[in-house]
């Protein structure tokens, strides 16, 4: 399972956000220069993570962007589902309706595929923004 470019670049401006949280909103210019997105596709993105709930904007000069919430609040998975929808890696395991085929009782990998679905949410749920700035500390 590969996330499209919508996962990744809004991941990393959430935790742009999230560096810079408790400075005020912060430019979406800002953001994109430091993430190298380009404004138009970053500002598609945070409107997604904004009706979500995820991001609040403040209008006028010294407006922008902000967190909603403190980033222990906010999983990987909530910006990834907002982003990408629901995540499985086979249609039959899809988060919020699976797709029923024919050998959906017979079919071996199908145990597979729940196995590799379930992994892949328990890591993305667990993982919160918080983590990945603890993370980033340690690294700097």
């Amino acid at each position: 399972m590969k996330l499209s470019t919508k996962g990744r670049y809004g991941l990393k401006a959430m935790f742009d956000l999230a560096v810079h949280d408790g400075e005020g909103p912060i430019p979406l210019k800002n953001i994109a220069e430091r993430q190298r997105v380009s404004d138009h596709y970053l500002e598609q993105l945070i409107a997604e993570l904004r009706k979500s709930g995820l991001v609040k904007s403040v209008r006028g000069a010294q407006g922008g962007y902000m967190l909603a919430h403190k980033p222990s609040e906010i999983t990987v998975g909530d910006i990834i589902r907002v982003l990408e929808g629901p995540l499985g890696p086979s249609d039959c395991v899809l988060e919020n309706g699976p797709i029923q085929c024919n050998n959906a009782d017979h079919c071996i990998a199908k145990t597979v595929w729940e196995k590799i679905q379930t992994s892949i949410s328990d890591v993305i749920d667990f993982i919160t923004l918080q983590d990945m700035l603890d993370d980033y500390k340690k690294k700097a």
